[in-house]
Formats: structure tokens, sequence, C-alpha cells
């Protein structure tokens, strides 16, 4: 399986992640730590500190990077070198970490802010040290690793009453909050369906590779963590191991809290009642699938009506060609584009939504971009909305920074993104069951009630040293 287009290129490209990357400039205001002058700056600790992570550091050296943590010697040395010689900032004095538990144990006093860019594996454990210690934290996404983690960092977060954030950064962008305005105002209705699709992969077919030795300068032990005991081998570190179950959260994981934001957030959907796998290819016990289309059904919320998100990523064998992968994509899209005259976003790692109402339907591109009532005469003809959420300046790590300084919470705090990233991770016990069973949920209880048996996915077991 070759899916034609990396993650990295996608992000390379997309202006989203290159705006928020950039959002690390120093802020002023109140500060809340007693001992340290108004204007002072944060002193950060950014846990995985290169790959994804990068934009972390970039955030952390607008403020103090006083630690930086990553379980591969190499990339710490690099990320290092890169602070030294591309960004001019003094790295004598920062302390590195192979080991996050070390970094607490000996520097809690020091820190005021922490980053988590780690493997998905690793957030909430990362996240919950920090939390508990009083640290802000702003963490990539997904939150954590299973349903359980999100609660649980939220509920940690609510009672250390400390600012926090999940690094999806079109939440802080105007796409999704002119969406939901738009929404809210009755552009089109009541929205009873929503369909999402991303070209991305992260999966793939079959079990582990052979063993070998472990990569002069990776602590082994201390990149597995938390998830279960295994010998290294190929095809993990340094970036594929979100295809991995017991290491990342696939496709869906990965992508799904950029582009199931809008639908989500819009439809005011708490918990979902069901979810069903409408179709899986490759995948298995080891791995996530390469490609997957799954329905999400949210109740009545109030005066809204019963809703369904469709959810689309990855490849598929060409029904033509099945020696040649195709983006799975929902069979709406063909048939809007023809009937709005609209060219959707097809391309391998592009994605879209659209939200279909009662009155009308529209569209949004990746990260919620460019939201429109279709056809473009309906969108002309609708009254603009007022702007009734607020507007975030400098991208989601400068909010963050903003909520640190100021104590109000950040656009995408973990009150946000634990029941949010709940909902994501929820189509992992859909893909358990398999194709055509539906997973009916409870979500006040946190657990499937029409088969138990796949509640034991609901919450991991920890090694020894690394529980929450």
């Amino acid at each position: 399986m070759t899916s034609g287009l990396t993650r990295r290129s996608f992000l390379k490209r997309s202006a989203a992640l290159a705006g928020a990357a950039a959002a690390a400039q120093a802020l002023t205001g109140p500060f809340l730590l007693a001992e340290q002058s108004p204007n002072s700056k944060l002193a950060c600790a950014v846990i995985g500190s290169n790959g994804q992570g990068m934009a972390s550091v970039g955030a952390a050296a607008g403020e103090k990077i006083v630690a930086l943590v990553d379980a591969d010697d190499n990339r710490l040395g690099a990320t290092t070198k890169h602070l030294a010689e591309k960004m001019n900032v003094a790295t004598g004095d920062i302390k590195t970490y192979f080991d996050y538990r070390r970094l607490f144990d000996e520097m809690a006093k020091q820190i005021d802010v922490v980053f988590v860019a780690t493997p998905d594996h690793h957030h909430a454990p990362a996240s919950m040290r920090a939390i508990k210690l009083g640290k802000h934290v702003c963490c990539e996404k997904p939150l954590a690793h299973s349903i359980h983690e999100c609660r649980a960092l939220a509920a940690a977060a609510k009672e250390a009453n400390v600012r926090t954030q999940l690094g999806n950064q079109g939440h802080c962008a105007e796409g999704y909050r002119r969406l939901c305005e738009y929404i809210w105002a009755g552009a089109i209705g009541n929205v009873l369906e929503t369909h999402t699709w991303i070209g991305m992969v992260n999966g793939g077919t079959g079990g582990r590779g052979p063993t070998k030795p472990v990569p002069a300068g990776l602590h082994w032990d201390e990149w597995l963590g938390p998830a279960p005991q295994r010998d290294y081998h190929d095809g993990l570190h340094p970036g594929a191991w979100r295809s991995w179950w017991d290491f990342g959260n696939g496709t869906l994981g990965d992508w799904g809290c950029h582009e199931l934001d809008g639908a989500i957030w819009a439809l005011r959907a708490v918990h979902v009642s069901s979810v069903e796998a409408l179709e899986l290819y490759g995948g298995s016990d080891e791995r996530y699938p390469i490609g997957s289309a799954l329905r999400y059904e949210i109740p009545a919320r109030g005066d809204l009506p019963p809703a369904k998100v469709y959810w689309y990523d990855g490849t598929e064998p060409d029904k033509d060609n099945p020696s040649k992968q195709v983006p799975v994509r929902p069979p709406i899209v063909a048939e809007f584009q023809e009937k709005y005259n609209r060219k959707f976003d097809e391309s391998w790692g592009g994605g879209g939504t659209l939200y279909i109402g009662d009155k009308g339907v529209m569209y949004t591109g990746n990260y919620g971009s460019g939201p429109r009532i279709l056809p473009e005469e309906a969108h002309k003809a609708f009254p603009v909305p007022p702007e009734s959420l607020p507007r975030i300046k400098g991208g989601h790590f400068a909010d963050f920074l903003r909520a640190c300084r100021d104590g109000k919470p950040s656009a995408s705090d973990f009150s946000y993104a634990g029941p949010f990233c709940e909902t994501i991770l929820l189509g992992h016990l859909a893909m358990k069951a398999g194709v055509g069973k539906k997973v009916e949920w409870d979500g006040p209880a946190m657990k499937c009630t029409n088969m138990p048996e796949l509640n034991r996915w609901v919450k991991r077991e920890y090694r020894k040293g690394w529980e929450l």
C-alpha cells in the first residue's frame, strides 16, 4: 500500500499548521506565579522534541525553554542544534532527558508549562503527571490513546485548575467558527447528516517484523513507556508508530481531530449513541486499517433532531483495477460536485466535510477552511451572521500561552477536547467489532452496552511505573 503523499509533506503545504507553528511570539500580561515579575517568560518543557514536536519547540522558544525530553538522543541533539543555530536560542542551560518521569522528579518547581508532542501512547501519562503537579499543558492530538484517558485528563485538569490546549489548530481558526455561526443561525436548517473525508493513511496489514537491534541512541524501554513490552523492529520509530494499535490511533485519531471538529462542534454533540463500521480495508490485530468508513449516530439534543456523522479515510482498492489504491470517498461527493458544479478537494491528502440540513447544504475544506452554503447563490443570499464566537489571534499556541497568563480557558481546552476526543476514539471500537456491527454506546457510563467484550478497549493496561 502506497498513499502517494506523506503526512509530513501534506503538513508542509498546510497553511493552517504553518500559521499555528509560527505563533510563538512572546506575550505580555499578568503572570500566574507570584514569584515571577508580570512580564516574565513562561518556563517551558517540551516532551517529544522532534518531528511534529518541532512546532511545540517553536512555540516554547518564544518563551523560555528550560527542558527538552526525547527518547532518541539523536533527535534530541538535532533539536538542540536547531535551536542554537537556526533560532538563536542559548541552549547551555536547557536540561535534556530521555525519560519525562525524571524531568518531573527533578524540575517540577522550575516549570510553568509543558508541551506534549510524543507518540500517542505517551500523551496521557505525560500530560497527567504535569497536571497533577499544577502545570499548564498543551498536548498534541489526539488527546490520549484511550477513551478513559480522555475523560481522566479532562477531570484532572478541571480539578487542578490548570490551563490546557489540544493541538487541533482548526478550532482556533476562522473557518470552523464561521461554520458554526452560519449553522446556528439556521443557514441550512437542522443538520441531519455530515460526510467527512481525508485521504491520509496511517494503517497497514500483517504483524510485527523480525526483531532487530535497537538503534544507537534510542532508549527503547522509555520509548515503549506504558505500552506492552516488545522487541524493537522496523516500522515503528520515528514516524510509523501511528499505524500500530499499541502506539498510535490510526488515521481516525490523527486526522479526525482536525476534520471532524466542525461536525461535532456545530452539531453540539456531547455524546453519541452508536457507531458502526461500514467499510474497513486492510488492518490486523497489530495495525489499524488502511481505509475505513464509519457512521456515528447522535441522539436528539433539546430541540435538535438526531443526526448522523459519517467518516471516510485512507484508501481502498480501485474497483476497476484492484491492484491500484484510491482514496476512500463518500458517494455523495461525486453527486454533489455535479449537482452544484463545485469541485471538492479529492487529492490524496485532501479532505473536507459536507453538512446536509433539512433546508440546505454547506461545505468546508481541510481544517474547516472556506465554509460556504451550496450553491454559491444561496451563500450570497443568506445574511452574514454576527460573530458570536470569539476570534483567536495568533493561532492555537498563542491562545494557549495567553490562557496560561490570564487564567481564562483556551479555545480547545480539555473540557472541550476530552469529550471531543472520546467521540473520535469511539470509532476504534467499531473497527474492533467489524463491519456491520453497530456499537451501542452509553456515554455518561463510558461503556458499550450491546457488546460488553469491547469494553476492554475503553481503558488500557499500563506497564508498571507508567500508570496515570
